[in-house]
């Protein structure tokens, strides 16, 4: 090899790709994507129970599942199984907005 090659390689040689480091990976990329995923599965299921809790409480305040024996109680089956608005993302909509109790209705004076 003459000289001139050999300054040529050695001009080149910060360009080779490090191969003792080549391979080497770490672990904080794998961690902040399951901390990820499993914050987006919070997230769902979070979503979920909105859903299922504010379908019940309408159901409750529209009096969807009054007990047909007995009046003034609620039938707990009809709450396992009552669709009160049409769409799930209703429920979640009306959830999502509604994040402090509603007032009651004044009540008249006699």
């Amino acid at each position: 090899m003459s000289d001139v090659e050999g300054k040529i390689l050695k001009m080149y040689d910060k360009s080779k790709p490090d191969e003792e480091h080549l391979f080497d990976s770490s672990n904080w990329n794998h961690t902040a994507w399951i901390l990820v995923i499993v914050l987006a599965g919070l997230a769902f299921w979070l979503a979920i129970a909105l859903v299922n809790a504010e379908n019940q409480r309408n159901a409750l305040m529209t009096n969807q599942c009054q007990d047909p024996v007995f009046k003034g109680e609620v039938d707990r089956q009809c709450l396992l199984t009552v669709h009160s608005r049409e769409h799930w993302w209703e429920h979640l909509w009306y959830g999502m907005r509604h994040v402090k109790p509603e007032r009651p209705a004044p009540v008249g004076r006699r």
